[in-house]
C-alpha cells in the first residue's frame, strides 16, 4: 500500500503530508488515522510508548473518548528527506466540560511507501475558557480553507 506523497519530502509535499494528517486527525475516526502508519509503526504519545496500528487504534479511541470536541492545527516546521516535523494545536473539553489547549511537536518518520513509520509527540495542555477558544468549527472534519494555520498566528 502506497500512501503519496512519497519521500523525500519537498517544502510543498511536506506540507501536503502535514495537512492531510491534520484532516485525518480531525475526522477523530480512530481506523481512518491508523492507516497512514505501517503496521508495525512506533510512537511515544507523551509518557506512553507502544507499537502497531492495533494499538494505535486502542490509543486514539481512548484519546477522543476523554478530549470531547477535538479540533487541531498542525504547521510544518521542518523536513528533511523522509522525515518532517510539525508544531501543532488543539483544543477540546473533559467530561466536566473544561476547555483546554494542547501545545506540542511531532517528529516523524516514513517508509518508502509514505507511510509513518514512527511517531514522536511532546505536548502540554492549558487550560482555557470556553469564551477564550480559538478552534471553533464544525467538528468532527476537516479545518475549512479560510481559517489559518498555525504560522499566521502561533499562539
Amino acid at each position: 500500500m502506497s500512501r503519496p506523497p512519497l519521500p523525500p519530502f519537498t517544502r510543498q509535499t511536506a506540507v501536503q503530508k502535514a495537512r492531510m494528517a491534520e484532516d485525518a486527525w480531525n475526522s477523530r475516526d480512530p481506523e481512518r488515522v491508523a492507516l497512514a502508519y505501517t503496521e508495525d509503526s512506533v510512537w511515544r504519545n507523551r509518557a506512553e510508548f507502544f507499537h502497531g496500528r492495533p494499538a494505535i487504534v486502542a490509543f486514539l479511541t481512548r484519546k477522543w473518548a476523554k478530549e470531547q470536541e477535538y479540533r487541531l492545527i498542525k504547521d510544518l516546521w521542518a523536513f528533511d528527506q523522509n522525515r518532517i516535523a510539525v508544531r501543532f494545536q488543539y483544543e477540546w473539553h473533559d467530561a466536566a466540560g473544561q476547555w483546554h489547549r494542547s501545545y506540542g511537536n511531532e517528529q516523524w518518520e516514513f517508509d518508502e511507501a509514505g507511510l509513518m513509520r514512527r511517531r514522536e509527540a511532546s505536548i502540554n495542555d492549558l487550560p482555557v475558557a470556553e469564551s477564550d477558544r480559538r478552534f471553533r468549527w464544525a467538528a468532527p472534519g476537516p479545518r475549512p480553507a479560510d481559517i489559518a494555520g498555525l504560522s499566521e498566528s502561533p499562539f
